[in-house]
């Protein structure tokens, strides 16, 4: 096992667990069980009950549970946390640089902001749920930022998928501000994130996780504490990406092989997710094809970023990764053929002289399908 990660005996018998902590909703209303994994020979979860808890437990669990919440960014998986963070109890300011979608989110109940400097003032945690690193920087030090109307012990939660490095420096730049930071990649997509039953990776110091937990065990099912510092959620994430986008090009190239051999694709599908080849994202993003609906709930543009993310992240380390480098190239020749708006499941529109199946009463065409706009 890597070092941090082995249990250790205390005197009397008691057991010193060093390695991840998870949090998991298990009831309504996301009361949180805390679990330690301990690592070994066999992994196993130690609840932690109350005769066992310490002070600081006992602290955290005295906490205000209703901390004042600001999201921003209000896409497919935003939007849905903004919804699963109201639907817990809390107070939600939210702003997008869409009006129209925040203002119909605070018909509903909580509250548009019209920059995120103005949110930023009156929240005591505020979550960015943008596409990347840039997006990210405008949010904060952009006009109109939020990084310096953000108050001195205010948590800001960085649910993007970045550059680790990059994460582990905004760590420090928001400390210069008194502001503390989680670095907390997420995972599960629109539904479960309306549902708020993500998954975060997350990392980041004590002091901002005593802030900040309740609200992400709100919208979570599971909260993995990866470390006490910015970056190793964000390395997480983006072994998580990396097997995500190579998942997707695999399923559309087996996809677009059945179809070319003359296998119906909707018997493919049914035989292929009974069978031992299958995996979620087969099963997930080939639906979208049987469907011919590319509605983008995660975008072809999406995996151009996460895949070149990925192959940098292992440059310096001159690290092999042959799978990863040829799904961002589907990818790629996918954006570049015009698709990098429409559902990654449409990179298997790269592949030549396949018949795709059409929406439900549209025409079925002959021949190679149109490309969407």
């Amino acid at each position: 096992m890597p070092a941090g990660h082995r249990s250790r005996q205390r005197q009397g018998g008691a057991t010193d667990v060093t390695g991840i902590t998870l949090c998991s909703a298990t009831s309504a209303g996301h009361h949180m069980t805390r679990s330690l994994l301990v690592t070994g020979a066999a992994h196993r979860h130690v609840r932690v009950d109350e005769s066992t808890m310490t002070r600081a437990d006992m602290n955290d669990q005295q906490r205000p549970t209703r901390a004042r919440v600001g999201v921003v960014g209000l896409g497919a998986m935003g939007l849905g946390m903004a919804r699963s963070l109201r639907s817990a109890g809390y107070d939600v300011g939210v702003h997008d640089l869409r009006p129209e979608v925040p203002a119909g989110f605070a018909r509903d109940g909580g509250t548009a902001f019209a920059s995120p400097a103005e949110l930023a003032a009156e929240v005591d945690v505020l979550i960015g749920v943008v596409v990347n690193a840039a997006q990210v920087e405008s949010v904060l030090f952009g006009d109109g930022g939020a990084a310096e109307r953000l108050r001195p012990g205010s948590v800001y939660v960085m649910c993007s998928t970045v550059d680790p490095d990059w994460s582990a420096g905004l760590e420090g730049r928001l400390g210069e501000l008194g502001v503390l930071y989680v670095d907390a990649p997420i995972s599960g997509g629109a539904v479960r994130a309306a549902a708020g039953e993500l998954t975060m990776m997350t990392s980041g110091r004590a002091a901002a996780y005593a802030v900040a937990d309740p609200v992400l065990e709100a919208m979570s099912a599971t909260v993995y504490r990866l470390g006490d510092h910015a970056g190793l959620g964000s390395k997480v994430k983006i072994v998580n990406q990396l097997l995500a986008g190579v998942h997707i090009a695999a399923a559309a190239e087996a996809m677009a092989l059945g179809i070319k051999a003359g296998v119906p694709a909707e018997a493919l599908y049914e035989v292929i997710t009974h069978s031992a080849g299958n995996s979620w994202m087969f099963e997930n993003r080939m639906a979208h094809v049987l469907a011919g609906d590319y509605t983008p709930l995660s975008a072809v543009d999406i995996f151009v970023k996460d895949l070149g993310l990925v192959l940098d992240s292992a440059r310096p380390q001159k690290f092999p990764l042959p799978l990863s480098a040829t799904a961002h190239q589907m990818f790629l020749q996918a954006s570049a053929s015009g698709l990098g708006g429409e559902d990654d499941s449409a990179v298997i529109k790269i592949f030549p002289g396949i018949d795709l199946p059409q929406p439900v009463n549209q025409p079925r065409p002959t021949g190679q399908p149109k490309k969407e706009d």
